[in-house]
């Protein structure tokens, strides 16, 4: 009864169009009330102590850190020199994308914002040679949720706070499903543009290539700075957040010299838009959170689901199923505040690996950016490209497939994300 009046009072007033922080507020407020607590101190002080942690620091950095980078200069020299690798293939432009889109994510750790930068660079570049504008836009928004995949992910920073689970585990488990969604985007791109008569471009020379790395190896070494320090424990994942972002910052101004100083007011004030859209988000999940908790939701989703949990992968793919069905219509970051706390219980009782099923959790969340009718990433390279939005809607599909085909092989293979992470974490 509890958890119907839940979702009923969130869902109901997301229908009316009231703002998803402020619904959930609605929902715990609602809470209260069966519960004979009704006090407005309580959401509060839950929503202030919610916002108030350490880890959850890093994510204002990290979305610095891509601001800094767009507006710098690192993202175009990260395409130009995934051009020279890979440009001079048939549909090179589209692989060129992939694999910048790979690096881009290492660096930002933000699906929307990458998508935005490789769509404004490469979307007109690939029409203009003659490949499908829906189809173009579809590779370059799959090449952009990989950002919630591949370490720095601000979605992995976000369940490992909510589920308390090892944020630098999680980074370090989600580089093998990373590379493993960028060979299937680009077997999707190779199907599709293998006949294509578009222009092949000439072969980069072993100067040209070299010119290109001395360009970006500013930008080329700043996840491996990342991933070697979380590894050997010099830092934690906030404090890889400040240095990248401090490291993007440096190079955008005194190296490349790409932004003036007279630019880093408007980078500031993005970055800190962004982060305080989440950051609500966050503090207002908390407080639904704390009275989900209370309320005794996880114990009562814990027995719905009882009897899958002799058969942990058919739990997960039920909740996996669930997440992919939520996310058709909310975005990454209320998804993981909301349903993280009510089925990691039955996850833990199941004896899933809590890292392994945010690995999971967190490609559905990817995928549900791209689908219909709210994927925030869809929207982004709609609007930044100009095409009609059902254009891109029928160009991404067969990636969206593809994606999916992935996610089912994960659930049932978990050593594709189990001993990657074996091998990386020691």
């Amino acid at each position: 009864m509890i958890l119907l009046l839940f979702l009923a009072t969130l869902l109901g007033a997301m229908i009316l169009g009231t703002p998803i922080a402020f619904a959930m507020l609605l929902a715990a407020f609602v809470l209260m009330m069966p519960l004979n607590m009704v006090d407005e101190l309580i959401i509060a002080q839950n929503m202030f102590n919610g916002a108030d942690s350490f880890p959850l620091m890093a994510i204002p950095f990290f979305i610095l850190a891509g601001e800094l980078m767009n507006a710098g200069g690192l993202s175009r020299r990260l395409v130009n020199f995934a051009m020279t690798l890979v440009g001079h293939w048939r549909g090179g432009l589209g692989y060129v994308g992939v694999v910048a889109g790979c690096i881009m994510a290492s660096l930002s750790g933000s699906g929307a914002a990458d998508a935005a930068a490789l769509a404004t660079i490469l979307v007109p570049m690939m029409m203009s040679v003659g490949h499908d504008g829906g189809r173009s836009a579809g590779l370059v928004a799959s090449s952009g949720v990989i950002a919630l995949v591949i370490p720095p992910s601000i979605g992995f920073i976000l369940f490992g706070v909510v589920a308390q689970v090892s944020i630098t585990r999680l980074f370090l488990a989600g580089i093998a499903p990373g590379i493993i969604m960028a060979l299937a985007i680009m077997t999707v791109w190779w199907f599709a543009v293998r006949k294509e008569p578009t222009p092949v471009r000439d072969r980069a020379s072993r100067r040209q290539v070299a010119a290109a790395l001395r360009e970006g190896i500013w930008a080329l070494v700043l996840p491996v700075f990342i991933l070697v320090g979380l590894r050997l424990g010099f830092f934690t994942p906030t404090e890889a957040g400040v240095f990248a972002s401090v490291y993007a910052g440096v190079v955008a101004l005194f190296i490349y010299g790409d932004m003036k100083v007279s630019q880093l007011y408007d980078v500031l004030f993005q970055a800190a838009y962004l982060t305080a859209m989440i950051m609500f988000l966050v503090a207002a999940a908390m407080a639904a959170g704390w009275m989900v908790t209370v309320s005794g939701v996880p114990q009562a989703v814990v027995q719905l689901v009882q009897p899958l949990i002799e058969t942990p992968k058919l739990l997960v793919f039920t909740i996996i199923l669930l997440v992919l069905v939520v996310g058709m219509v909310m975005d990454m970051v209320p998804i993981t505040l909301i349903l993280v706390p009510m089925v990691m219980p039955a996850v833990r009782a199941a004896g899933v690996d809590p890292v392994y099923f945010g690995v999971l959790f967190m490609l559905a969340c990817a995928i549900g950016l791209l689908t219909p009718p709210v994927g925030t990433v869809l929207s982004v390279v709609s609007g930044v490209t100009g095409l009609d939005l059902w254009v891109v809607i029928r160009g991404i599909m067969p990636f969206i497939i593809v994606l999916l085909l992935i996610l089912l092989l994960m659930i049932f293979i978990p050593q594709l994300i189990t001993v990657p992470l074996r091998l990386l974490a020691g």
